[in-house]
């Protein structure tokens, strides 16, 4: 049993709970709203949260290994964005990507964030013309849009900054905060704004290596 998945999955209900609380109590508290106005917010938000749920049992909010090809492929075409590092176990530099992945994977919720075992999908490498791992490409709708090989475009080091590779994803538009796909909904004062960020930590590791089947 994967006991750090199910205390991921343990702290999103957590966080839905409250956030679902927190709503619904400045929902019944704002005065200013008519009985009607007050029922279509309800609805509003139970929306919203259902697509939440929805969206966090295909692996949003998460950094997920996908061992099958076929589900590689599945993902990023169904996913409107989609992060997929090629990654091999004996490659230090895939351990430090992977910490960096983990962190934007929790603060951008609608972006599906997953790691492939290079050697599971040899078609997908041959396809996409994988030579040099870590290899991190995006795609928006079964298209890609973006990819960074190995540390040269994060700046060449392996202590680079999660902002770096952030920032690099961004240019591909493949990050998008909640609220840029999902109006927030407003309460009274209170909008609904979802930002996890996990403490941060640094792996010292090996250059990027030549990946051959």
């Amino acid at each position: 049993m994967d006991t750090h998945r199910n205390r991921r999955d343990d702290e999103d209900a957590v966080d839905d709970d409250e956030l679902f609380a927190q709503l619904e109590a400045d929902l019944e508290n704002n005065d200013e709203r008519t009985a009607a106005e007050r029922e279509k917010g309800m609805q509003e938000m139970m929306r919203y949260m259902e697509q939440r749920k929805q969206m966090a049992d295909t692996g949003h909010g998460r950094y997920d290994e996908i061992k099958d090809e076929f589900k590689v492929l599945d993902a990023t075409i169904k996913e409107k964005f989609c992060v997929v590092h090629f990654f091999h176990n004996n490659f230090k530099r895939c351990k430090i990507m992977d910490q960096h992945l983990v962190r934007l994977s929790q603060k951008y919720f609608n972006t599906r964030f997953v790691r492939v075992f290079a050697e599971n999908v040899p078609f997908l490498v041959e396809k996409l013309g994988i030579k040099v791992l870590p290899c991190v490409i995006c795609f928006k709708k079964g298209v890609t849009c973006g990819r960074i090989v190995g540390f040269e475009e994060l700046g060449g080091q392996d202590n680079f900054n999660t902002s770096a590779l952030e920032a690099k994803l961004s240019q591909f538009g493949i990050l998008k905060q909640e609220d840029d796909l999902i109006p927030p909904i407003t309460y009274g004062s209170t909008p609904v704004v979802r930002e996890r960020i996990r403490g941060q930590s640094t792996i010292n590791a090996d250059d990027d290596f030549d990946f051959d089947l």
